[in-house]
């Protein structure tokens, strides 16, 4: 196992080179001149703009440039933002962990959804618990999160009043009040991640149980309940964990209009005010962050696959 992880953390060093390249490089994609918009827009003289670019060394070649960038991101230094002058470090310190327990809620709702669905279709397939699954499964994936949850804050806050509609609490500060706060963003991200994990699961399910081994276990007189969920679950859980990895990573990165409706102060909130003010330094910052964490959380997802299909490590 400690090789498998090994060579699969070699793997992820070149591929973390390549991200931070891209994320560089988007210094001369982004429209606008950032020596510029520093000195203070159109309104700057070419020598105020001139001073700026060396400062920022902006007047050096392509390769210094990212060399400059590269050191001082592995240091944790990732510039300042050109809208506030603050550190975007210091910023995405402070909101990470609100995006990530959006995602973990989110996450939470979908395994409490989405499992339970998919174990009910597949173990009865062609029944009506396994046609309401599938309609219910088509109905999350046809719906939009955004738009689910503009519903939700209708019936929930502004009908009945039980939850705030925006804004946000921090957990040290009241978890109740930050549970309330965050509770209709995790169902509204969390309802249509829910569903391919149950069909996928559904489909593990029904090929699983069909196995000789599921048979013999049958004829020996154990338990459905044990046949199932001690026999049946691990083996027709490969699957489905791969697609929560990749169901989290998208949770991470899908946040910046969530995040907006419910005006909480996360990543993604963050992210969208970059794009609109061209705040280079944050929008690169923001990337570079979210990129590392999906590398991250694929090697994870692999690791776990690995824990429970002994065969991708002889592979």
């Amino acid at each position: 196992m400690s090789g498998y992880v090994a060579r699969r953390l070699l793997t992820v060093v070149p591929l973390v080179l390549l991200i931070s390249m891209g994320v560089f490089s988007l210094s001369f994609v982004i429209p606008g001149d950032t020596a510029r918009t520093l000195a203070g827009g159109m309104h700057a003289s070419q020598e105020q703009v001139d001073t700026v670019r060396r400062q920022l060394g902006l007047n050096k070649p392509v390769i210094e440039q990212f060399w400059r960038w590269l050191t001082h991101a592995l240091h944790g230094n990732l510039g300042t933002s050109l809208y506030d002058k603050s550190s975007v470090a210091h910023a995405i310190v402070h909101r990470f962990p609100i995006t990530l327990s959006m995602a973990l809620g989110a996450l939470v709702v979908i395994l409490l959804l989405g499992v339970p669905a998919g174990i009910a279709a597949g173990t009865h397939p062609g029944g009506v618990i396994d046609r309401l699954v599938t309609l219910g499964t088509s109905a999350a994936i046809a719906i939009p999160d955004f738009w689910l949850s503009i519903v939700l804050v209708i019936l929930f806050a502004v009908k009945v009043h039980l939850l705030p509609s925006i804004g946000y609490v921090s957990l040290t500060t009241s978890p109740l009040q930050w549970a309330r706060h965050l509770l209709m963003a995790w169902v509204a991200m969390g309802i249509g991640g829910a569903a391919p994990v149950a069909r996928q699961l559904r489909g593990s399910m029904i090929d699983v149980l069909d196995q000789d081994y599921i048979r013999t276990a049958s004829a020996k007189g154990l338990p459905r309940r044990s046949i199932v969920f001690k026999h049946a679950l691990k083996n027709a859980a490969i699957a489905p964990v791969t697609i929560l990895g990749i169901q989290f990573a998208y949770l991470l990165g899908g946040t910046v209009i969530i995040e907006g409706i419910f005006s909480i102060p996360g990543l993604g909130n963050y992210f969208q005010g970059a794009l609109l003010n061209k705040d280079l330094p944050v929008i690169q910052g923001v990337i570079l962050v979210i990129a590392l964490t999906f590398i991250l959380l694929n090697l994870a997802v692999d690791v776990l696959y690995a824990y429970i299909n002994p065969k991708v490590r002889l592979g």
